[in-house]
């Protein structure tokens, strides 16, 4: 078989989309991934279809457990997400999702800074379509905001490429260190993708605002590629620890009352990618393999939750906790698919969360990491509490608002069960996925001591909020918005802008109307008692020269002024 590119069978491929005919569409965009995903299986590892371009070596494929495990669970993703959207006929996002995914697996495989730019700027241009399809005027304004962040990454990519290649004479996609404003552009490029603290909230803004099958969607790709792209050049950074345990703690207070259960995933999103980003900067072989079996694990999940939310929003039209309720009588699938995500979310033995969240969490405790590592079992106490408690609660079990609705469709289900038997397989079974890691692993979850300690967490976190919740001190769902970091550049940074804009007229104006008058005031003393052949016999040849050229000044800077 011919070696191919990993992505590009995604990207090529997403063309010839809207040309199809609607019966065989379906069919033919889930062949793309599988393609791929087979595709893969053959590529030796080492570096593959380098050229030169300008006289500079490009390396667009690099293949290693690392990149191979990325790439594995990108197909997959892409897959059931193809699955989950067989109902929708919009060729828009049908090209969106596949040219998404293509770059986002592209950009797995980069072996140069140049090709990874290309690809992470492919991500952001391609998944912003998945926001504006839903066609709302809330969807339009926070997916231009998306775009401008993403797309301001990828100019902080590019910059920080050319500066390290100024320095070091390579564009090679190496580990690197953070001693240079090279390098540091990157980090921060990565970081604005990871949705790093304060550097977040694109997030929370755009992702509720997608349609529902493109949230499924944007969940499995743009921060797993930031993920990989930090482990990639920047393992073993402490000051990653530092910003990933931030992550892991702080939106939990926000996951808590938020209304929107969809943004209340995005939260969720940041607390999982802070595990991750604590294993990167960790930097051991194990907390590595952590964070690659925890992306595995997350995008699995997430997708499971996203998908059973967004399939309560298909039926229902709502996917506010103040709205919803009951749903288990007449979606008791989706209720039952819904749960098994929340399982492995709160890593519950036996489920695909235990089985990865552990090896973080073990990778720092050798590291005598204490303060973080009780920061990540706060912030598993918190997922338990949003996740596996207030989103299957407040969505299927509390008292029903009188919403009437049916089963979701049977293409939504089959999607779920295939995640959901995914996150069971694995959980019960992870030997497969450790042998794919990226570096050889001797290592047991199921030991006495991790089953006992997770099952205490888990049962404190469960009593915790059911008592919360009967005595009336779980804070409530109300109708309101919640205000976060994005309101900086939302609401306070325009208002800066145009206050400024505002003082610059009036400093303008003010001038303008100051030079003017005095202008005024300089013609009525010249010509207050002689008028011009006056003035040539009082002040002769030379003065009136003199007058002239002032007065040719005083028109250009009127001129410049006006």
């Amino acid at each position: 078989m011919i070696e191919f590119p990993p992505g590009l069978i995604l990207i090529l491929g997403a063309l010839f989309v809207p040309i199809l005919p609607s019966y065989f569409r379906n069919a033919y965009m889930l062949a793309l991934p599988i393609l791929g995903f087979w595709g893969l299986l053959i590529l030796p590892e080492g570096i593959l279809f380098s050229f030169i371009f300008f006289d500079y070596t490009l390396a667009p494929v690099r293949v290693d457990k690392l990149s191979l495990l990325f790439g594995y669970i990108f197909h997959i993703a892409a897959a059931v997400s193809i699955i989950f959207a067989f109902h929708v006929k919009d060729p828009v996002q049908q090209m969106a999702g596949l040219i998404y995914a293509g770059a986002a697996i592209g950009g797995a495989f980069a072996g140069d800074l140049i090709t990874l730019f290309v690809y992470w700027e492919g991500t952001a241009i391609a998944s912003v379509f998945l926001i504006w399809s839903s066609k709302t005027e809330r969807s339009f304004r926070a997916g231009m905001r998306y775009l401008i962040i993403q797309v301001g990454s990828g100019v902080l990519l590019l910059a920080g490429a050319i500066l390290q290649f100024k320095k070091t004479g390579s564009l090679d996609f190496t580990s690197m260190d953070l001693s240079d404003l090279g390098p540091i552009l990157i980090f921060i490029a990565f970081g604005i993708k990871a949705a790093f603290p304060l550097l977040h909230n694109w997030l929370q803004d755009a992702y509720p605002e997608a349609t529902v099958t493109g949230t499924v969607f944007l969940s499995a790709f743009t921060t797993k590629l930031a993920v990989y792209a930090l482990a990639r050049g920047f393992a073993g950074t402490e000051l990653l620890i530092w910003i990933g345990a931030v992550m892991t703690a702080f939106p939990i207070f926000y996951a808590i009352i938020e209304n929107n259960l969809r943004r209340v995933l995005c939260y969720s999103l940041n607390i999982q990618l802070g595990f991750m980003i604590v294993g990167v900067g960790i930097g051991t072989e194990l907390a590595l393999n952590g964070t690659a079996a925890h992306a595995v694990s997350h995008i699995l999940y997430k997708a499971l939750l996203f998908m059973s939310m967004g399939a309560v929003l298909y039926q229902v039209g709502t996917i506010k906790a103040t709205e919803l309720g009951g749903l288990f009588k007449s979606m008791p699938y989706t209720a039952g698919l819904c749960i098994i995500g929340c399982a492995s979310i709160s890593a519950f033995p036996l489920f695909i969360g235990f089985i990865s969240k552990s090896l973080i969490i073990t990778a720092v405790a050798e590291q005598g990491h204490w303060v973080v590592w009780l920061v990540l079992l706060f912030a598993s106490a918190g997922v338990i509490q949003y996740s596996a408690m207030k989103i299957p609660y407040f969505t299927f079990f509390q008292k029903a608002p009188g919403l009437k609705t049916s089963e979701a469709p049977g293409n939504m289900l089959i999607a779920m069960g295939i995640v959901a038997f995914l996150c069971i397989a694995i959980g019960v079974y992870p030997t497969p996925l450790y042998a794919l890691l990226p570096y050889q692993l001797d290592y047991s979850p199921y030991t006495a001591t991790h089953v006992v300690t997770q099952i205490q967490l888990l049962l404190f976190s469960a009593l915790a909020f059911f008592l919360l919740v009967k005595t009336g001190i779980y804070p409530a769902m109300i109708r309101a918005t919640n205000l976060d970091f994005d309101w900086i550049y939302r609401r306070l940074l325009p208002m800066i802008i145009a206050g400024f804009g505002k003082l610059i007229t009036l400093i303008d104006r003010l001038i303008r109307d100051t030079f003017l008058s005095l202008l005024n005031q300089l013609l009525k003393l010249i010509f207050k008692h002689h008028g011009p052949g006056g003035l040539l016999a009082r002040t002769g040849l030379t003065g009136l020269m003199a007058l002239l050229v002032v007065i040719f000044l005083a028109l250009f800077l009127l001129i410049y002024f006006i």
